[in-house]
Order: C-alpha cells, then structure tokens, then sequence
C-alpha cells in the first residue's frame, strides 16, 4: 500500500506541474493537501513520509481522534468541513487550520476558545460559488461584509478563500464556480489593498482546472488514497455516515 499511495503523490505532484505550467504559474505556488478522511492512521504515516506533513479532514469527531493517535507526530490539520459552534472548542485544541468558516457565531465561538488555549488558527472563507441550496457557504455578495466583521477576533489568522465547485463532468459549469472565485479574491484585494493569498478549491476530479483558475490550495483525497471507507471498520468509536 505505500508504494502505491507514492505512486498516486506523484502522479498527483505530475498533474498539478502541468497545470500550472499550462497557467505560466510556479508549482511551487499549490498547496497539496491531502484528505485523510475515512483512511486509517497507517496511509497518513506513510503519506507524511513523502514530504507532506499537513492533512484534511471533514468530520472534527474523527480528526480529533487522529490527532490523538498520532500526537507524538509532526502532522498537522487542516478541518476542512462544516462546523457545529458546539464543536470548535475541540478545534481550538487540536487543528491549524479551518477552511470552512462561514457564520459569525462560529468565529466568535472558535476565538474565544483559542484565546483559552492561548493558540491561533489559520481560517479560510467557504464561499458557496455554485448557488446550491444544500450547499455550505456563504453567497459571493455577501463575502465582503462578512469579513468585515472578522477583524474583531484576534485568534482567526484569515487567509482567503475556500470553495466546493459544482459535482458535475460540465467543464463550463465547474469553470464558472472558479470564476466566480477569482472575482470574489478581487473584491476583497481592492476592498483591503491586497491580502487574501490563499484560495482553496479543487479536489480529485477537477483540481487541474482549479489551478488554471488560481488555485493556490487543492484537497485530494481519492486520487491518492483511493476509495473512501467506512471509517466504523478501522477507527473504534467513529461517527456513522
């Protein structure tokens, strides 16, 4: 299995030079992070192993239980799926970063949890750039506004942006969703004079075109680790899905 999960990095590694050279971008510009989730503490090893030393995960139940386990480790995490206020105490404790804040009562609760920690967490803004009502998120428009408000907490080191394109094999429809990123990064840069670097979107089907459009973070976890699992056969205590 770790042969494999090398041979898929750097597959992955290959993809994403050869987008951004098709973009006149600079690699070394994306981020690969690597989506652990549902996959057991033995495939992060041997992905940090290959050099990479930050991972995602959706659910704060299991990625807590993964930083528990591997404590004794270098890895750090990104939680990277909708958050219940009632869970942030448990990311101000363990996490670095937090790619899916959208909703004032959770930054609140997060910083005030990190300032008891006495640490700081890197945080993203989810834009919900496909109009999908099931979808996280906050709508383009109302992104500026937002994170106006975000200044109040010290603890929240806000980086950019975060998105989920459209699910879809429509090349065009998933093209706009980017697009409409990339405006929603300008605004913000004029609206503050620059600033707003980071911009996380792409995962395995279609991160090659994220980049094309600015991609500076792309989250893989199939095309790495292969088919997801049902995390109740490996991990003792997870949560259903």
């Amino acid at each position: 299995m770790t042969s494999q999960l090398a041979t898929n990095v750097a597959a992955i590694e290959q993809r994403i030079a050869a987008a951004a050279a098709r973009a006149g971008r600079d690699a070394a510009e994306v981020r690969l992070l690597p989506v652990s989730k549902t996959k057991p503490p033995a495939d992060i090893l041997a992905v940090r192993e290959l050099g990479y030393r930050r991972f995602g995960e959706n659910k704060v139940q299991e990625a807590q239980s993964k930083a528990e386990e591997l404590a004794d480790t270098d890895i750090e995490w990104a939680v990277i799926g909708h958050l219940q206020t009632n869970k942030a105490r448990f990311v101000a404790q363990f996490a670095s970063e937090f790619q899916a804040l959208s909703s004032l009562k959770v930054a609140a609760e997060l910083d005030k949890r990190l300032q008891a920690e006495g640490r700081r967490l890197e945080v993203l803004v989810q834009v919900n750039s496909s109009d999908e009502p099931q979808k996280y998120g906050l709508p383009p428009d109302e992104v500026l506004a937002f994170t106006r408000e975000l200044s109040a907490f010290d603890a929240l080191d806000v980086r950019g942006l975060m998105t989920l394109a459209l699910f879809t094999d429509d090349q065009a429809r998933i093209r706009a969703c980017f697009e409409v990123m990339q405006q929603v990064q300008r605004e913000l840069r004029d609206a503050d004079g620059g600033g707003w670097d980071e911009l996380s979107m792409g995962m395995s089907g279609d991160f090659e075109l994220a980049i094309e459009h600015g991609a500076t973070c792309v989250r893989v976890g199939q095309a790495i680790f292969g088919s997801r699992l049902d995390p109740n056969a490996y991990w003792p205590g997870a949560a259903p899905r």
